[in-house]
């Protein structure tokens, strides 16, 4: 399955891939009503930097989810890939592109469900709907810090 959520930053590559490097970026992007936790911030960008994240999957139940950085290549893009986690594979992209008026910021994100057929039956638009609110409030926060910084 895909899911990309696309955004008009205006501000510069730089300034965006920047952002994402401050040290409290990931909380800042982590919307309140997810009551997710980090256990482990990963430290940078950079291939092979890990974070582990307690996510909740229903009320009640959380799972750790493991990522890695897999690609990094500033200001263009950077990716992290889950290694273990409740999805049977998750590739996150995050793609900066110049544009006419600042910057475009793509989440470009590959994943599949566990469970086959079933799971994507039984939670497939669960969790578009989740990654659509939760990317909607990722670009917005994104787009505050980035717009009303000073240069």
């Amino acid at each position: 399955m895909r899911f990309q959520a696309r955004s008009l930053i205006r501000t510069t590559p730089e300034r965006l891939f920047a952002f994402h490097e401050l040290p409290d970026a990931f909380t800042r992007l982590m919307p309140p009503w997810e009551t997710s936790r980090v256990i482990e911030h990963a430290p940078t960008l950079r291939v092979g930097s890990r974070a582990v994240v307690g996510v909740r999957i229903v009320p009640g139940i959380f799972v750790r989810l493991e990522s890695r950085h897999t690609a990094y290549d500033p200001p263009r893009f950077f990716e992290d890939q889950q290694v273990r986690g409740p999805f049977r594979s998750w590739r996150h992209r995050h793609i900066i592109e110049p544009h006419p008026e600042g910057a475009l910021l793509i989440d470009d994100i590959e994943y599949t469900l566990p469970f086959g057929f079933v799971g994507r039956l039984l939670a497939g638009a669960f969790i578009e709907r989740r990654l659509r609110r939760m990317f909607a409030f990722r670009h917005r926060v994104t787009r505050e810090s980035c717009e009303n910084a000073p240069p």
